[in-house]
């Protein structure tokens, strides 16, 4: 181990295998793009078939379907596939609205994939990488893992679980050589966001920016990365401002539009897609 440095065993990407959930599109696939431009093996896993092999095509990578919420699915796919050296846990969901008009069947969905996927990817592949001594798993929370947003309670939960989740699994990986990020990104531009109002105040970054965040952890082996960099200790600073000073920003930045979509319409199309799952 190095006194200097991450202190983890390196590997070159040219030929690493590299698994993607939720890359059909968005971040997912923007993250395959990137580490496919480096000579990577790309695995492309994702709910949507017809995505996953559109984006596979396009790519030269190999597609799987892949309900995240099936640790059944997982292993099958680990079985058929075989050793995994990156791991990007990016499939998520981000239903907004008001709390108590929120499904359950909804809020149960948001926390099966947005934690429980992770949970049944770092259990199918961490074995094998612990085996070997080397491996990296990359979580995809939210900075809504580190920062309350009025309209997304369940979603917030999730990232908060998920920051969580990846903080307790590397210091248990760590020994054995296998590292552990997080990558905390601000609002994206994706589905996810559909029908929401960026901007304004609002950090916002693009599906690309967030894909070489994740594609750098590799080299730094961080334990949490925000995109952008810059909102990294947003949570420190929450909590040391006086709660006045922190609702007036709110309100400055209309803090609470996850509860009033910009497009009705388009937003309902979205919803309507993750009751579609639940």
């Amino acid at each position: 181990m190095r006194i200097l440095g991450h202190g983890y065993p390196d590997f070159d990407l040219t030929g690493a295998r590299v698994l993607i959930t939720g890359a059909g599109r968005g971040i997912g696939r923007s993250t395959a793009e990137l580490f496919a431009a480096k000579g990577s093996e790309i695995v492309i896993a994702d709910v949507d078939a017809g995505a996953a092999e559109t984006a596979a095509a396009a790519i030269g990578a190999r597609p799987y379907e892949l309900d995240v919420r099936s640790r059944g699915q997982w292993d099958k796919m680990i079985a058929d596939l075989g050793h995994v050296d990156v791991l990007v846990n990016n499939a998520g969901v981000m239903p907004a609205g008001a709390f108590l008009d929120e499904p359950d069947v909804v809020g149960q969905a948001t926390m099966d994939i947005n934690v429980w996927g992770l949970i049944n990817g770092m259990r199918a592949v961490a074995p094998a990488m612990i085996e070997r001594g080397h491996g990296h798993i990359v979580n995809v929370a939210s900075l809504a893992g580190k920062v309350p947003v009025a309209g997304l309670a369940v979603y917030n939960a999730s990232k908060f679980a998920a920051v969580g989740l990846s903080a307790a699994t590397r210091l248990e990986f760590a020994p054995q050589g296998v590292s552990v990020s997080c990558v905390l990104p601000s609002a994206v531009r994706t589905r996810l966001s559909s029908g929401l109002a960026l901007g304004h105040g609002m950090p916002t970054v693009d599906p690309e920016d967030v894909a070489e965040a994740i594609v750098r952890t590799v080299a730094t082996r961080k334990a949490e990365v925000a995109v952008p960099n810059y909102l990294g200790p947003i949570d420190v600073a929450l909590a040391a401002a006086p709660e006045r000073a922190v609702r007036l920003v709110r309100r400055l930045i209309d803090g609470d539009r996850a509860l009033h979509p910009a497009d009705e319409k388009t937003r309902a199309a979205y919803e309507e897609q993750v009751r579609s799952i639940s």
